[in-house]
């Protein structure tokens, strides 16, 4: 925890960076161990929980927890659009059907491993990459955080995820739309718990999505209507913010 404190201490940029390459690394080591295994989800959880466990441990000792969003949100609902768009996306890994592909066991390690990666994202993309960039420039944090966390994902074409090319390239297009309006999202209500919350129950409900009964073109409608409500959603907090400082100017 020391080591941590230091490299915090030295450099929240590259204390962000080395999160993202160990979260990269050991969580597709995860994957690969879980294969060998044959127990889906199986590493990948325990890795998981021990990445999320260190990160948690290391912001509370710290009294960081709210400088990285762990918090209520500082803003209603209604200024949400009462996440309305969130609500749909959720329903996106079902959009082709809904199958059964592990025993229960393996589905609940699936599910236990998703939310994992729901906290870790949010909290190493959302918060600490962001934070460390937003105060030198918040359009250039934003754009970092988004476009980082959309192309992190290419690496389930080398994990031995058995992703296939199209598959994943969409992905990388909607995770960055999705990564757009999550930032915008935090930045908005200066909390990641329904960040955090959102992400990991649209990865958990992946374990049930029927993906042999899409083809190549419902997966393009489906990556397109993604980035579409993701971004459109981003930019209605973006310029609700705008309109927002605007007022404050007038009525000074």
């Amino acid at each position: 925890m020391s080591i941590l404190k230091k490299l915090y201490g030295q450099s929240k940029i590259w204390f962000a960076v080395a999160w993202i390459v160990a979260y990269c690394v050991l969580m597709s080591v995860g994957d690969a161990l879980s294969a060998a295994l044959g127990v889906e989800k199986s590493a990948t959880l325990g890795i998981g929980l021990l990445l999320s466990a260190v990160l948690l441990l290391f912001l509370k000792k710290n009294g960081l927890c709210s400088a990285y969003g762990l918090c209520a949100p500082k803003t209603s609902a209604r200024s949400m659009l009462c996440y309305v768009p969130i609500l749909v996306m959720l329903s996106a890994n079902l959009w082709y059907g809904v199958t059964v592909k592990y025993g229960v066991i393996e589905t609940v390690l699936y599910i236990l491993a998703m939310l994992c990666v729901g906290f870790l994202e949010e909290i190493i993309f959302r918060g600490l990459l962001f934070e460390a960039m937003r105060k030198e420039s918040v359009k250039a944090a934003i754009i970092v955080s988004s476009v980082t966390f959309g192309i992190g994902h290419i690496i389930n074409l080398i994990n031995g995820s058995g992703a296939e090319l199209l598959p994943n390239l969409l992905q990388v297009v909607y995770a960055t739309a999705a990564g757009f309006m999550f930032v915008m999202m935090y930045y908005k209500s200066q909390s990641l718990l329904v960040c955090i919350a959102a992400h990991g129950v649209f990865n958990a409900l992946s374990v049930f999505a029927d993906e042999a009964g899409a083809t190549d073109g419902t997966r393009m409608l489906s990556a397109l209507l993604l980035t579409v409500i993701t971004g459109s959603y981003a930019l209605c907090l973006a310029l609700s913010m705008k309109g927002a400082k605007r007022g404050k100017a007038v009525s000074q």
